[in-house]
């Protein structure tokens, strides 16, 4: 991961020993949380593997003095060798502590991790409490954030009303002269000419000094810029800032990695919601309420409401096999066909169904689809349906909460010619018809009928006071399902949920 020299050239100074005896790791455990145990705080074995004890002179060590005829050797902790020994330790312990910050580094999926974790290790490596990172890929199509260590929103927002020349991050990603490498200023208040606003915000937050990093894969590509804080005067030594600098070039390399993933999720979960309905549509006699998650990388879960002849409403949701752009592409020709066959020949959901199967062997023979679509008369509370492959619909009103018993059918694709009998129900005044993906009994993680027992308790534990309201429903279902946040986590499986309750 590092790229580390074969050979570690060391220059032998005559400072004593104990001046050398303090490397990074123990400046990482004196910045460590207190009471959170980190097996980078504890210490090193004396062999490390792969490092030769036998180590060839460097051309340039200062070559040991020479023993005067009758002289012992020097001994002691000020000899060559003792030198040369405390050096290498201190060298061996900061690539072990380097080693150990960009394993954690990589560890982070998201940029909100990474961030949080660069702050934290660069805080330690340079000795700092505080500090703010600002992500910002140069070639503006975002995503922006910033981020602060120490620093809480408000604080971020004073900080925000300096003007933008006058912070060392504004200097790094406008690509000022004075900001090629890195920027130190050890005394903020002893220097001169600097702005007033940032004056009154540093002593406002207590800083007195800062030093401040560029985030990138290379000086002409950069993506943000990392500033810490010091409460009194201070600057990283030569030691600190090779170690910073070494440790946030991985970082930038790992940032722009990961600005390329938000990117595309961000690119992916666009194009999968355009291609659902951009709203719900309002029919007489009937409320519809819909939820839609998608995963990191798009799938293929869908749903339709549409207005047909007659005031009548066709109801439908469906999931292709798949992930990725040609998921989420196959779902929107497969939607768009299944809205075509609904207008002509809807009142009969299994001849919809069974021009769709046609339609999919046809042209994707290697994809299959589950599909589910219901024609339904809002007048009189009536509802005629037909599924492939799909998840019963639930049926949930005040005196009852039941499965819709449905046929037995394979998904679309997966025979020669489909066909599956039809259901006809009736719905009663107040009752709602929940329509859902098995992406939501996936993500429970539970077994298929443990899952399905855990929807029928969500739909019957709606509270009376919100079961006229369709999306209240689909948001308890949803909740009391996926609790903990899940319903919101990035997660492999889609979700849909489509309720429509009859007046």
């Amino acid at each position: 991961m590092l790229d580390i020299p074969s050979r570690v050239r060391v220059h032998v100074e005559t400072l004593p020993a104990a001046q050398n005896d303090m490397g990074v790791c123990d400046a990482f455990e004196q910045n460590a949380p207190v009471g959170k145990p980190n097996t980078m705080n504890a210490p090193h074995p004396s062999k490390v593997a792969g490092i030769d004890a036998t180590v060839p002179s460097p051309a340039h060590t200062v070559a040991p003095s020479p023993t005067a005829p009758g002289a012992s050797p020097v001994t002691g902790p000020h000899a060559p060798g003792a030198l040369l020994q405390d050096r290498l330790a201190g060298w061996v312990s900061d690539l072990t502590t380097l080693h150990e910050l960009t394993e954690r580094l990589a560890r982070t999926a998201t940029l909100d991790e990474a961030l949080t974790e660069l702050l934290r290790a660069g805080a330690a490596l340079v000795g700092a409490r505080r500090g703010l990172v600002v992500l910002e890929p140069g070639d503006g199509l975002g995503p922006a954030i910033t981020l602060g260590l120490g620093l809480g929103r408000a604080d971020l927002g004073h900080i925000e009303t300096v003007p933008r020349s006058a912070m060392p991050f504004g200097r790094i990603l406008d690509g000022l002269p004075d900001a090629d490498a890195e920027l130190a200023s050890p005394d903020l208040f002893a220097e001169d000419g600097l702005d007033p606003r940032h004056r009154e915000v540093a002593a406002r937050l207590g800083y007195a000094a800062s030093y401040a990093l560029p985030l990138g894969t290379g000086p002409g590509d950069r993506v943000g810029a990392a500033v810490w804080l010091y409460d009194e005067p201070a600057e990283p030594g030569e030691r600190q800032r090779h170690l910073a600098g070494l440790y946030t070039r991985y970082a930038g390399v790992h940032l722009a990695r990961l600005v390329e993933v938000e990117r595309t999720r961000a690119c992916m979960a666009t194009m999968a919601e355009e291609l659902l309905p951009s709203r719900l549509p309002r029919v007489p006699g009937v409320q519809l309420a819909a939820r839609h998650r998608t995963g990191p990388r798009g799938g293929g879960d869908w749903y339709d409401a549409l207005p047909l002849p007659d005031a009548a409403l066709g109801l439908a949701v469906g999931a292709v096999t798949g992930s990725g752009p040609s998921a989420v592409a196959a779902m929107g020709r497969l939607r768009a066909s299944l809205r075509a066959y609904a207008v002509m020949e809807g009142e009969d959901p299994v001849a919809v169904l069974s021009d769709l199967e046609l339609l999919l062997r046809l042209t994707e023979p290697a994809r299959s689809a589950t599909a589910l679509f219901a024609y339904c008369e809002p007048a009189l509370r009536r509802i005629t349906l037909a599924g492939a492959g799909h998840c019963p619909p639930l049926l949930l009103g005040e005196r009852r909460t039941e499965f819709v018993e449905t046929s037995v059918s394979a998904p679309l694709g997966m025979l020669a010619c489909w066909e599956a009998p039809g259901v006809e129900l009736e719905a009663a005044p107040g009752e709602t018809v929940l329509l859902y993906t098995d992406g939501l009994l996936h993500r429970t993680g539970d077994a298929t009928d443990r899952a399905f027992a855990r929807l029928h308790a969500a739909a019957a534990g709606v509270p009376r006071s919100v079961r006229q309201d369709p999306d209240a429903i689909v948001e308890h279902v949803l909740r009391a399902m996926l609790p903990d946040g899940l319903a919101d986590a990035d997660d492999a499986e889609d979700v849909v949920l489509l309720a429509a309750r009859f007046e």
